[in-house]
């Protein structure tokens, strides 16, 4: 299988990451179905407490708790390797050793696709899904439409979809100073790391990739069924390396940790009083 296509499939196959295997209706507990994570995440204090219902607290209240929450996320996420379940290193392993190979054949992938003007210019379109000022909205928007549904499921979703948003720049921006890595475009074109025009400008880790998986994490963990937000993450990434802005390498190491921080967040913060 050529590496871009194998990309593509591994980029797809996290939409499953972690997916308990099938079971009766008499069999699923609504707690076992709340720990829809990846990782093993002890639970803790959540967005949305018995007392942040619709009709107990103003629309911003759950928001005073975030920053509070967010030190707590950077806190175990930074200190994971010391602390991961020895069942969760087996996803580490895999997407580890599924970035490194395509850093190792980014140069020959790239070159495998048409890189027309036409290829670029629908790709760029198309990764404009995964940009900030599309996946803010898309948060909000499942907070107030929550709120004002009164549907507190929703509200959690938004309240996730933020922390998780926030967590993620916080790991990615230092990840991007240290590698430094130019872009298809910059330099002699081959991604040597150390090598960026600017480190604010890194390529590596994809910021497209790992905010559009930790919001598609969140979602998938919330509603598992349909899985059009991993879907379309998928193919958010996969117009990251159209548009030639990113390697596959790039995006693999985003989404992997994407879907594994979002994934944290909602076993962190998830109210499991409202599976029922």
């Amino acid at each position: 299988m050529k590496p871009l296509a194998a990309f593509l499939c591994l980029s797809f196959a996290s939409t499953v990451c972690g997916q308990p295997p099938p079971q009766g209706p008499d069999q699923k507990k609504p707690q076992e179905e709340a720990q829809r994570s990846a990782l093993d995440v002890q639970p803790g204090p959540q967005v949305i407490k018995p007392k942040d219902l619709w009709d107990q607290t103003g629309t911003f209240h759950p928001f005073v708790r975030m920053p509070k929450y967010i030190l707590q996320d950077q806190k175990a996420i930074w200190t994971s390797p010391f602390h991961t379940a020895g069942k969760d290193v087996k996803y580490w392993a895999i997407f580890g050793a599924a970035t490194a190979a395509l850093i190792g054949t980014d140069r020959y992938s790239v070159k495998q696709l048409p890189n027309s003007s036409s290829q670029v210019s629908v790709s760029t379109w198309g990764s404009r899904v995964g940009s900030a000022y599309s996946l803010i909205p898309i948060s909000a928007g499942f907070y107030f439409i929550g709120t004002g549904t009164h549907h507190d499921r929703l509200r959690e979703t938004g309240l996730l979809c933020f922390e998780a948003l926030i967590d993620v720049n916080l790991v990615a921006e230092p990840l991007k100073l240290v590698a430094g890595r130019a872009r298809p475009l910059q330099g002699d074109g081959h991604g040597h790391f150390e090598d960026s025009p600017s480190r604010w400008d890194s390529g590596f880790p994809s910021g497209h990739a790992i905010n559009t998986w930790a919001v598609a994490s969140v979602v998938a963990h919330q509603y598992p069924h349909p899985r059009i937000f991993p879907v379309l993450a998928s193919t958010v990434v996969a117009a990251r390396v159209g548009a030639r802005q990113h390697f596959p390498g790039d995006v693999m190491a985003g989404s992997a940790m994407g879907w594994f921080i979002g994934g944290f967040v909602f076993g962190k913060r998830h109210n499991r009083e409202l599976d029922k």
